[in-house]
């Protein structure tokens, strides 16, 4: 969803970029080449790419060397004719937000579950022969690295997320034990709030 957001954005600052390239001078297109070549990336990381917010979470990490040159470029373009000291600043403003985008890299807000939800949840949880509310299935699924069950178990709320087993091991030191990170970040995320 986020991908979304940020090609409407771009979408919507292209036609913008004409204006200024409209006076005939080469640095305007070169200001409107720069912004067709991030849009150019942004969409080829929709349209190509098996996990489209990972793709783009590389982007905000600086990983993809075409989406840098296209924003250097653009910051260049547009900071050319400023005095230094504000070129500076608006550069470091740049890499401030680019360490906030970063910084949220990966990280998807654990949505508020519904009442809907969580019921199909739990029907589909009896639909695989597991009990919504039983520790014990949620554990073992945890320690069979089921994640679709774990998944559902959080969207179920039906379990305590911090049960321990027999050894004293909750579900997230399993998965950490495991080695599924991914489990491990979706317990973490998950987990009530210590008191």
């Amino acid at each position: 969803m986020k991908l979304f957001g940020t090609l409407l954005i771009v979408s919507l600052l292209i036609p913008a970029l004409p204006a200024r390239a409209v006076t005939g001078d080469d640095e305007g297109w070169k200001a409107f080449g720069h912004a067709l070549t991030l849009a150019q990336v942004l969409m080829g990381i929709a349209v190509r790419s098996d996990n489209p917010d990972k793709a783009f979470d590389d982007v905000l990490a600086g990983r993809d060397s075409e989406a840098n040159r296209a924003i250097a470029g653009m910051l260049e373009e547009a900071t050319a004719d400023m005095p230094p000291e504000y070129r500076d600043r608006v550069a470091s403003m740049g890499r401030d937000i680019a360490t906030l985008a970063r910084r949220n890299v990966g990280k998807a807000p654990a949505a508020p579950a519904s009442v809907d939800s969580a019921l199909q949840a739990r029907k589909d949880l009896t639909a695989m022969g597991l009990r919504y509310y039983d520790q014990k299935d949620f554990l073992d699924a945890v320690g069979r690295d089921d994640t679709l069950a774990v998944e559902l178990f959080v969207a179920g709320r039906g379990v305590n997320l911090g049960a321990r087993d027999w050894r004293g091991r909750t579900a997230l030191d399993i998965a950490r034990d495991r080695g599924n990170r991914p489990m491990a970040e979706l317990l973490a995320r998950n987990l009530p709030a210590a008191r």
